[in-house]
């Protein structure tokens, strides 16, 4: 057994070796999100079907042919890694239960904006290692806005081939800005929001909200009602990654993996975690 100087050396030199394949995965997971952006567009530019999926959410060919495309280029990058997309989810909980680390994919967030044709959909890849996002990557393919994180280095902003670092606002001060429809709202949402006092909303699809909120233009985000972890995990790590967090109601962050279903439990995500949300959900506000 090594010890001493030794031993030190040998666990600095396997971390960062670790830490630099996963720089290579972020690497590999951008090219494959623009891949699958590409494919969305070729589909987003033509008459498409959309058929109803057993939950009634929509699916279009877009999803099928992003699914692929991501879940073959992961498959051939890293074979040690299982693969959970949303298009492929039927994997039993007694083999999930088993891994300690897994991608995690959602191939077209945000189909209902890409059948309205409004652009806000984004492509998320994320890596999950101990129930927690360590690397994510969310591309919107209409606006060639490609955002990615990791854990522990920091979150960046793509553009034309430089990274730009993000950073939530902090302290973020009145008016909070928040993710919230301008057209109607849950009874939970409004109740929420009436305590913030002054305000500004900010209606935007899919995963952009969690983005926004990682470049400092939104401050918050209370999601009260249903979503999937594919839906939030590689948004999630590229906002913890700019100083933002996302929490379950109880104040505990936001994990993955650990239960049968792959529901979210509600949660709200902030740019600046010292806000006082908990003022915010009220009476019973745990729930």
């Amino acid at each position: 057994m090594l010890r001493g100087p030794l031993a030190g050396g040998a666990v600095h030199r396997a971390r960062t070796a670790e830490g630099t394949r996963v720089k290579e995965l972020r690497e590999a997971c951008i090219g494959l999100a623009r891949e699958a952006g590409a494919a969305i567009l070729e589909v987003y530019g033509r008459e498409f079907s959309v058929e109803a999926k057993a939950d009634d959410s929509p699916l279009t060919q877009a999803d099928l042919a992003s699914h692929r495309l991501i879940v073959a280029g992961l498959r051939a990058l890293s074979p040690d890694i299982p693969v959970l997309s949303e298009e492929d989810a039927d994997i039993p909980w007694s083999v999930r239960r088993t891994w300690t680390r897994h991608w995690l994919v959602d191939p077209l967030d945000g189909t209902r904006e890409f059948v309205k044709r409004n652009g806000e959909f984004t492509v998320n890849i994320a890596l999950i290692e101990g129930g927690r996002p360590v690397l994510g990557v969310v591309y919107a393919p209409v606006f060639d806005y490609l955002l990615h994180g990791l854990q522990g280095e920091g979150a960046w902003l793509r553009e034309a081939g430089d990274d730009r670092r993000l950073a939530t606002r902090r302290p973020a001060t009145a008016p909070l800005r928040v993710a919230a429809s301008r057209s109607h709202l849950d009874e939970r949402t409004a109740a929420a929001l009436a305590r913030m006092g002054e305000t500004e909303r900010h209606g935007l699809g899919s995963s952009l909200k969690f983005c926004r909120i990682a470049e400092g233009v939104i401050d918050v985000y209370p999601r009260f009602g249903p979503t999937s972890e594919w839906d939030t995990a590689a948004a999630q790590c590229v906002l913890e990654a700019a100083g933002g967090a996302v929490l379950r109601l109880d104040g505990t962050p936001l994990d993955y993996n650990r239960k049968q279903d792959i529901l979210n439990p509600h949660f709200i995500a902030l740019g600046d975690a010292g806000l006082p949300w908990r003022d915010w959900l009220g009476e019973g506000g745990r729930g």
